[in-house]
């Protein structure tokens, strides 16, 4: 005798349940470090009862846990676990490689994506503009920090403790003559979110600038955008800074990030 078939609802009924899990599970990471029932309960717009029935599902399998002395709910043990390892997934380099590649097809301007290394502000990938002249830095270039819009962002967004040693030497290499107040110009480049240099680095280029973050907030790379200045117009408010601004904020995203 063939076995009854499960009703064909129980699927679409366990696929919801594990959706307002992970309703719950995310609104504990936004409500960090803990929260109350009821704050949680607003928060994801469901009854009390029905969120403390999940909760204890959640703990069970150690995924929220409960503090006995306020009553209040944070995350657990093994959304730690699973947490740390999403993190150690989060390739920068992988995840820039469609949206800078994308950037490229959209603007047909060199794009290149550096990270701060031992030197400095360090190129790790570039994707060319495809035509005949192009205007490309080599992978592995080590771009000055007050000499580049790459540069510049990074000084704008690391701790000054990262950047110290090598603003130092380049403000000597610089000499007097080159007095410049730079934390003014880091402090106006984290309120535009971007930076645009017209031939600092070459005569005749222009490049364009913004900064990559990660789940904590931590800038992890910049992109750049570079072209000669006769067609590529590295305007901070025109449409290729709009173009830019989107292609990181994509890459952010995908790290983790939420500003």
């Amino acid at each position: 005798m063939d076995k009854a078939s499960p009703p064909a609802d129980s699927g679409k009924q366990k696929v919801r349940s594990a959706e307002v899990g992970t309703d719950i599970l995310k609104a504990l990471a936004q409500l960090t470090p803990s929260t109350s029932l009821s704050r949680l309960a607003e928060h994801v717009q469901m009854p009390a009862s029905k969120v403390h029935r999940y909760l204890q599902a959640l703990i069970a399998s150690g995924f929220a846990e409960q503090n006995p002395a306020t009553n209040h709910y944070g995350l657990g043990r093994e959304a730690l676990r699973v947490g740390l390892a999403a993190l150690g997934s989060m390739d920068v380099l992988k995840v820039a490689a469609l949206p800078l590649s994308q950037l490229r097809d959209d603007i047909n301007e060199s794009c290149f994506l550096a990270v701060w290394g031992n030197q400095g502000a360090t190129v790790v990938s570039i994707e060319p503009a495809a035509r005949a002249v192009t205007v490309v830095t080599q992978i592995g270039s080590v771009l000055p920090l007050l000499g580049s819009s790459t540069g510049l962002v990074f000084g704008a967004y690391l701790p000054s403790r990262e950047t110290a040693p090598l603003l130092a030497q380049e403000l000597h290499d610089l000499g007097p003559d080159h007095a410049h107040d730079y934390a003014a110009q880091f402090e106006t480049i984290r309120q535009r979110g971007l930076h645009h240099i017209h031939g600092l680095l070459m005569p005749g280029v222009d490049a364009l600038s913004a900064p990559v973050f990660n789940a904590v907030g931590h800038i992890v790379a910049v992109v750049t955008i570079v072209g000669p200045t006769s067609i590529f117009h590295a305007d901070e408010h025109g449409p290729a800074a709009k173009k830019l601004l989107a292609a990181t904020q994509a890459i952010s995203w995908r790290m983790g990030y939420e500003p």
